[in-house]
């Protein structure tokens, strides 16, 4: 229960990061939303995977390469799932954009990322 409550707190953080990339490029920049997910998506991951890293799981001991290179698959994945999700769920049901980056991230984060991070990149059997 642990290390879910500060993924919780890591996720936070990192969806702070990720949603303010996200609505400031959106609203100030005129970037196209879809990429603004994708972008915010990769800012947040790399502040997820340092947090995770040292913090979260406590797998600083372990390979960082090693680490990185299953974060960034996981994180590729992830950011898909994202911007396809928020793209679906805008289009396909005229959600705003913020309605539906909120839900399919809440999704995307419970159901892939932290089981994911949890035993496939920072897995103490490693």
């Amino acid at each position: 229960m642990g290390s879910f409550s500060r993924a919780q707190v890591s996720s936070a953080l990192a969806t702070t990061v990720d949603f303010g990339l996200l609505f400031g490029l959106v609203e100030h920049a005129g970037v196209w939303y879809v990429a603004a997910t994708a972008i915010g998506t990769l800012a947040g991951g790399i502040t997820n995977f340092l947090v995770n890293r040292y913090w979260t799981f406590r797998a600083s001991h372990k390979v960082w390469h090693e680490q990185a290179f299953r974060y960034a698959i996981i994180s590729v994945s992830s950011m898909l799932l994202n911007a396809g999700g928020v793209w679906a769920v805008t289009e396909w049901f005229g959600v705003h954009y913020s309605v539906s980056v909120v839900v399919v991230s809440a999704l995307v984060g419970l159901l892939f990322n932290f089981p994911l991070h949890r035993h496939y990149v920072f897995s103490h059997k490693r």
